[in-house]
Formats: C-alpha cells, sequence, structure tokens
C-alpha cells in the first residue's frame, strides 16, 4: 500500500515540474513601435516654372482673381500635402492644404508668385520639400510682364564670410518675355542700402567690404519695356 502512495506522489510532482518547465520556457514576445516612414518630396508639374499661366479660371463675382489648378506629382510615403504660395509682389505667404496631388486656389490676375510644396505623412514630424518655382498668373490685357525678382546666389543671404577685401555678389533672375535689360545693385551697411552700384547687364558684380560688418543688398532688374522688379533685401556677415 505504500508502494503505491509514493508511486502516485511521485507522478504528480513529476506532472508539475513538467507543467512549470514548460510553462517557463515560452518566449516572450515586446511589443513593437510602428517605425514611421519618411515622406518623398513631390515634384511639381503645374504652373511650370518662370512661364506665365493662362490656365485660370476668371472668378465669376471678382474678375481681378482667377481660379488656379495646383499640380503635383504624388510622393512617395505622404498622406498630405502643404501648398506654400508668395505673392512676390506683396511678399506675403499662403498656406493650403490637399490629400490629393491638386488644389484649386484663388488668385491675384497679373501678379508674380512663388510656390513650393511640402510633403506630410501621419505618425512623424518629419517633411519633405520640393523645389521653388516661379510664375506669373495672367493678367487683364498685359502683353509684357515685369521680370521676376532676382534670387541671391552668393553670398547667400545671412551666410558668414572670412575677412577679405572684397567679394563678389552674384544673384539670377528670369522673365516671362525674355527681356531683361539690366540690373541696378543697392549695396550698403544700412538695412535699406541706398547706394547704387550703377547698372550692369552682368549677373554679378565686385564690391569692397570690411571686417566686423553686416552687408545688405538687393537687386533691381528692369526689362527692356522698363518694367521693374525689386528683390528681397540680403545679407551677409564679415568677421
Amino acid at each position: 500500500m505504500k508502494k503505491l502512495k509514493y508511486i502516485y506522489l511521485f507522478s504528480t510532482l513529476s506532472s508539475l515540474v513538467l507543467s512549470c518547465s514548460s510553462s517557463s520556457s515560452e518566449p516572450t514576445t515586446e511589443p513593437t513601435t510602428p517605425v514611421a516612414i519618411t515622406p518623398s518630396s513631390a515634384l511639381l508639374i503645374f504652373p511650370d516654372d518662370d512661364t506665365e499661366c493662362n490656365e485660370g479660371v476668371i472668378d465669376a463675382n471678382n474678375d481681378s482673381r482667377s481660379t488656379v489648378t495646383f499640380e503635383w506629382l504624388s510622393a512617395e510615403n505622404t498622406d498630405s500635402y502643404e501648398i506654400k504660395l508668395k505673392n512676390l509682389d506683396t511678399g506675403s505667404i499662403t498656406t493650403s492644404t490637399s490629400t490629393t496631388n491638386e488644389k484649386d486656389i484663388s488668385i491675384n490676375r497679373g501678379t508674380p508668385y512663388e510656390w513650393y510644396v511640402i510633403s506630410l505623412a501621419n505618425g512623424t514630424s518629419t517633411t519633405a520639400t520640393s523645389e521653388t518655382w516661379s510664375f506669373y498668373n495672367q493678367g487683364k490685357g498685359i502683353q509684357n510682364y515685369a521680370p521676376f525678382p532676382a534670387i541671391a546666389l552668393t553670398p547667400q543671404r545671412g551666410s558668414t564670410i572670412t575677412n577679405t577685401e572684397t567679394v563678389t555678389l552674384q544673384w539670377s533672375a528670369s522673365d516671362v518675355d525674355n527681356d531683361i535689360a539690366s540690373y541696378e545693385i543697392l549695396f550698403g551697411t544700412n538695412e535699406t542700402p541706398e547706394n547704387s552700384l550703377g547698372d550692369t547687364t552682368e549677373t554679378t558684380i565686385q564690391v569692397t567690404i570690411a571686417a566686423g560688418n553686416i552687408y545688405y543688398w538687393k537687386v533691381i532688374t528692369t526689362d527692356s519695356y522698363n518694367n521693374s522688379s525689386n528683390s528681397e533685401l540680403f545679407e551677409f556677415r564679415v568677421e
């Protein structure tokens, strides 16, 4: 009788040991954190760069404005887009949003604009920005458009250069009519430079500088019809 009792007790203990061993050997699975994928830059399609946009629909209640469909190629890993539109006459910037690769926006006629698209993705604060394009929205009876405002190439805005006696200012400019005639450069240490360096047909000019100063400059672009545009104010520091 005792022998049977011992066999039963041994069998019970063995089952408990096997049960505990089996339970402890099961692998534990750690919860995984989703990985956010970085969005890609959009490729712009329309309005095309450095051109006149003549496909807008004139607004029924205001013939000084027209609605233009902005288009771009869909970007990878992107859930939505921000369309940044800058009025180059006033400098004001507006933001529109879209979940597709186009957006209808009402804008002023006979006005130069600059635009780009920011790609956004859910779950991440990382964004991607497209190239920046410029265009003129067709106006009422306009036969010739003023040049687009010039863009500084070197020194880049806000940059710092080492002490040197001279530096070459370089800029780029474009015109729908391709009839730029000259550039006037305003340059100096005042935040509103009034010192004119004269007119030039080149897109570079050499200036004299000194260490310890911040220099400001802007470009006035004039075409063959005497239409002109003023660039934004550019600045750089000399150490």
